[in-house]
C-alpha cells in the first residue's frame, strides 16, 4: 500500500484523518498522534493485505479506527464535574 518511511507518514496522515472522520464522538487526539495511529493502521493493513487497492484502504482506515478507540480508552482524559 505505502512504501518507505515517508510513504507511511503521508499515508498515515490521510488514513488517520479519515479514521477520525469515520469514528463518532469527541476527539482528544492531537495531530502527531493521529498521523502515528494512521501510519500504524496503514502498516498493519499493508502487512495483512499486500498490494494496493480500495480494499487495502478500507482495512487501513478500519484498523486505524480500532487503534484510535484503543488509544482513547487507554489515555482517556477525565471530564470536569458538572455542577
Amino acid at each position: 500500500m505505502f512504501h518507505g518511511f515517508f510513504g507511511y507518514l503521508i499515508g498515515g496522515a490521510i488514513v488517520g484523518v479519515l479514521a477520525r472522520i469515520v469514528k463518532p464522538g469527541p476527539e482528544n487526539v492531537g495531530l502527531i498522534m493521529t498521523i502515528l495511529i494512521g501510519a500504524a493502521g496503514a502498516a498493519i493493513a499493508g502487512t495483512l493485505m499486500p498490494g494496493s487497492g480500495a480494499m487495502s484502504w478500507v482495512v487501513a482506515i478500519a484498523t486505524a479506527v480500532i487503534l484510535l478507540i484503543v488509544y482513547q480508552g487507554v489515555f482517556k482524559r477525565p471530564r470536569p464535574p458538572r455542577d
